[in-house]
């Protein structure tokens, strides 16, 4: 059990982290007003970057569409909203093993342990028990109607601002700032 591979006990990425809430909260967005990448990162309270990041993703993934210009902004896909968690999580962490035998310098017991099966046949239940969940089981009471207030939150937006200055959010999405 060497090396930076290791993430902890059955602990997501940072970025499947940030990716499933963004899933959850397009999946209570307002249809006619679609989110912009940046409005989604706020509030979440999560950096533009890794947002878009996993905005990118996720659009990759089918789960996302993304549309730029007037009238653009994020919405969760039909598919999206179907899509069950465990396939969501397996897809954005991979298939990498829990722990890091093969890390260098790699574990003396790799070739007699049985630990790493015992291991990863833990991470697979694990995946195994976010199947039946889908993202729009997620977004039930009480759940939702948070999501939905985090979405409504008044923003605050500096004069130094891009976005401001020209009139968009900033994500060349062509939203108007609120």
């Amino acid at each position: 059990m060497h090396g930076g591979a290791y993430r902890g006990v059955m602990r997501l990425t940072a970025f499947t982290d940030i990716s499933l809430r963004i899933v959850m909260g397009l999946a209570v967005a307002d249809e006619a007003e679609l989110p912009t990448t940046r409005a989604v990162a706020e509030a979440l309270a999560v950096p533009y970057t890794h947002a878009a990041k996993a905005v990118a993703r996720l659009s990759e993934m089918g789960l996302v569409e993304a549309r730029r210009g007037r009238g653009g902004g994020l919405r969760l896909t039909e598919a999206g909203r179907r899509a069950s968690v465990g396939g969501i999580v397996r897809e954005l962490e991979g298939a990498g093993d829990v722990v890091g035998c093969a890390d260098d310098p790699s574990c003396p017991l790799q070739a007699a342990c049985r630990l790493r099966r015992a291991l990863r046949e833990a991470q697979e239940a694990f995946f195994a028990a976010l199947d039946p969940v889908t993202v729009e089981s997620l977004v039930t009471p009480p759940t939702g109607p948070v999501l939905v207030s985090l979405t409504r939150r008044p923003r605050s937006v500096g004069a130094d601002d891009p976005g401001l200055r020209a009139g968009r959010d900033g994500d060349g999405s062509g939203l108007p700032v609120r």
